[in-house]
């Protein structure tokens, strides 16, 4: 495959994202695994995959502590998010553990800031938080996850509520449901969505469909289902994995040139929403 150039996603603000980043979901839970999750990580980011996505809830911390380990001198070459607990997300709680997350991973800022998912405290009384954060310096940006179409209309309608970065949900091949109506939604208000599990924690890969195309396009069954999320607007994928030639796959990703018949293909064979569906979580 040619080493194409990863696509960007245009955040609200102008700054331009890779559409192909790295998570971090399941790091930092085993020490004997720390050396190897933080090679990948740096193996992700020597090719271009410069977008890390961890949180607080990851390893109850340990993620976070990984990722400080693999930017570590290279901070300035990281677009770094994190998240925030829903429990955590009041205006003292959000700032607090907003600096808890910092100090994890060695670092001043995060360039984006989710609400991991909703829970108890106001929308407002987070967003007020966010804001702070963002006059100090401690955010680039924030946004949400986990938000369906009516979450984020209510959100758009508290004070400065409108300034929402980004919204990270499931979407995957078998979790198609987005496209219904969050997926456009967010398209229309150039609100990028980060596609968590995109290959679906590996469970998509043995569907014979997947398997045929990626052997008539000379890939995995997983790139075929990353390029899948690739072409989609406005869509940022981070795929997690603690290989460092498997991060190297992830990138090639971005080279397939899937025809319009295997397109067809996996639409017959993972079909699109025809109706609006609850959002998916895992």
């Amino acid at each position: 495959m040619q080493d194409d150039p990863i696509p960007t996603i245009r955040f609200p603000d102008g700054t331009d994202v890779r559409a192909l980043g790295q998570g971090t979901w399941n790091m930092g839970e085993n020490p004997s695994d720390a050396k190897r999750e933080v090679e990948s990580l740096r193996a992700g980011l020597d090719l271009g995959m410069t977008l890390i996505d961890t949180a607080e809830m990851y390893a109850d911390g340990g993620a976070e502590k990984i990722v400080g380990d693999a930017i570590r001198g290279r901070r300035d070459d990281v677009f770094l998010v994190s998240k925030v607990y829903p429990w955590n997300a009041s205006r003292k709680g959000t700032i607090e553990a907003c600096e808890r997350s910092l100090s994890r991973m060695g670092t001043d800022r995060l360039d984006l800031y989710l609400l991991h998912w909703r829970g108890d405290h106001s929308l407002g009384e987070t967003v007020e938080a966010f804001e702070a954060l963002k006059v100090a310096g401690k955010i680039g940006a924030w946004g949400v996850s986990n938000f369906d179409t009516e979450d984020m209309e209510e959100l758009l309608a508290v004070p400065s509520g409108g300034n929402v970065a980004a919204n990270q949900v499931l979407y995957n091949l078998s979790r198609r449901g987005i496209e219904f109506d969050l997926l456009p939604w967010c398209q229309q208000r150039n609100i990028p969505v980060m596609a968590y599990s995109p290959i679906e924690q590996g469970r998509i890969l043995h569907n014979p469909e997947l398997i045929r195309i990626g052997k008539a396009n000379q890939a995995t069954p997983a790139q075929v289902a990353l390029a899948f999320l690739l072409e989609r607007d406005g869509v940022i994928v981070i795929p997690k994995t603690a290989n460092a030639a498997r991060a190297a796959e992830n990138r090639d990703a971005v080279s397939l040139d899937i025809t319009d018949e295997d397109w067809a293909a996996l639409d017959a064979a993972f079909p699109p929403p025809a109706r609006k569906k609850p959002l998916a979580m895992l």
